[in-house]
């Protein structure tokens, strides 16, 4: 479904102000800057797949309300709290999930965000209530998880497994016919990849294999050969003077990355510096720029699970694995980013605009969704370009674990331009889902030092699928009418 972007004209009519620094309150008079003194950028059942389905569709007002109050609903029943309805205070008895919706009503009210109701009890919720969007999301569907486990707590292990193995299979019988339907993988990708279908589904959805089966083998065996060709004609250059700088930050950066125990393994380090450096060379409008090298992890671990048995991805050890599945993974994993890259690269040429604009374009939504917490940290002079700008340069991969990364990015890439679009909207349930934190914190330091070091080490799929569920909700809200960005 072709989407409108919004208009980045009227976006920009206000100017924010130039951002302090992490550490003082002290303006800083340029962008550069400000950079110079900023550290490195790091740190499903058969109604659920129906319900998905609307995702590619115009949705009416009270379908739209009913499956976002659905999401709310199956979510505190799991949590074993009261749902919170259209009037504040209101609460509803928990129904069992089988039980087919209720016809929505015909109050077109707005409803608590899932953010506010995840973080605060009910009883709260009536005194300090947040500002209220439009409600419209995709239905929280029980996603599978990295290893194709579901919320233990939702349904019994038997009916666990019948779910899990009826989805990989409705999986394995797209990727089977002769010509796979793109559309329909998406829909089914939305709410999450079993582990098994992940490497193959995600190779389809990034552009990088053909939807023909009988194309697949011959397309791998031609970008692999091209990539190594690469290799040969380019990675000796890497010592020269012209080039030396590029390589020595690729050097210094790829230590820094994470999880530690997978970028500290000699042979992970040698082919994040070739990809990296290879995907410079071949792309002089933007070259390497701080960033783009933790876009290359996910891809890395999503190919090489395919060979290994791991428990956490964070462990994943490639000692075992043959020298020639590293070669073809390797070459995988620099055309899938490369085609990630092709989406947003006007993040990472000079000056970085994408960026900058992206972030004037979440302060702006952040403004009308939640005016509370917008005005708060305007109060503490807080810019959003101070911790924004991590989030739009790393795609958030700093600010959560690897396994609820790869989650998310099963999602971005079942969106109609996930990583350069839909992530605005994810960045801006992502910072309301902490209003409360925000609202409690009254100094400078202590607020950008908060939202620097976001408490998400024990998040997972949950966390996950209710955070994309809040952003469809503002999508459907604000995407097709860039005039509600304006105050």
């Amino acid at each position: 479904m072709w989407e409108p972007q919004p208009d980045a004209g009227s976006l920009l009519k206000s100017t924010a102000k130039m951002p302090t620094t992490p550490v003082k309150a002290k303006r800083v008079s340029t962008f550069q800057e400000f950079e110079s003194n900023t550290s490195d950028a790091w740190d499903a059942g058969e109604d659920d797949d129906e319900l998905l389905a609307m995702a590619a569709e115009s949705l009416n007002s009270e379908v739209v309300m009913e499956t976002a109050n659905r999401v709310l609903r199956n979510h505190s029943q799991r949590q074993g709290r009261p749902t919170l309805q259209e009037g504040p205070g209101l609460q509803q008895k928990p129904r069992p999930e089988a039980e087919p919706p209720s016809p929505p009503s015909g109050d077109l009210r707005l409803v608590k965000s899932v953010s506010e109701s995840h973080t605060s009890c009910p009883a709260e919720s009536a005194s300090d209530a947040a500002p209220l969007q439009r409600s419209q999301s995709l239905p929280h569907a029980a996603t599978v998880t990295l290893g194709g486990t579901s919320d233990p707590g939702t349904l019994s292990s038997s009916a666990l497994s019948e779910r899990e193995a009826s989805r990989l299979d409705k999986f394995k019988q797209l990727l089977a016919g002769p010509n796979t339907d793109l559309e329909e993988l998406r829909k089914l990708s939305w709410s999450g990849i079993p582990k098994p279908v992940r490497p193959m589904t995600w190779k389809l959805l990034s552009g990088y294999l053909p939807a023909n089966v009988d194309r697949r083998p011959a397309t791998l065996q031609r970008k692999q050969k091209e990539y190594f060709a690469f290799i040969e004609h380019y990675y000796d250059s890497r010592n020269d003077e012209v080039h030396q700088d590029t390589y020595r930050q690729i050097h210094i950066d790829i230590p820094r990355m994470s999880p530690e125990a997978l970028i500290l393994q000699p042979k992970v380090t040698e082919i994040f510096e070739r990809i990296l450096f290879i995907w410079a060379i071949r792309h002089p409008a933007s070259g390497y720029v701080q960033g783009i090298n933790d876009l290359v992890t996910p891809f890395f671990v999503v190919f090489i699970c395919e060979y290994i048995e791991a428990e956490e991805v964070d462990t994943v050890d490639v000692s075992g694995v043959p020298a020639e599945v590293l070669r073809n993974i390797e070459a995988d994993t620099y055309w899938c980013m490369s085609k990630l890259l092709d989406g947003i690269q006007d993040n990472y040429t000079f000056a970085q605009p994408g960026i900058q604009m992206k972030v004037k374009m979440l302060e702006e939504l952040v403004s009308r969704i939640d005016e509370q917490v917008h005005r708060h940290l305007d109060q503490h002079e807080v810019r959003y370009l101070q911790f924004a700008f991590r989030w739009m340069n790393n795609l958030l991969m700093r600010e959560v674990p690897l396994r609820c990364t790869i989650r998310l990015w099963d999602t971005y890439q079942s969106e109609p331009e996930g990583f350069s679009h839909f992530h605005l909207y994810v960045c801006a349930a992502f910072l309301v889902r902490w209003r409360k934190e925000i609202l409690e914190e009254k100094d400078f330091q202590e607020l950008l030092l908060f939202l620097q070091n976001l408490p998400t080490a024990h998040w997972d799929d949950e966390d996950i699928s209710l955070l994309l569920a809040e952003a469809y909700r503002l999508k459907f809200a604000f995407a097709d009418a860039p005039n509600h960005y304006k105050k």
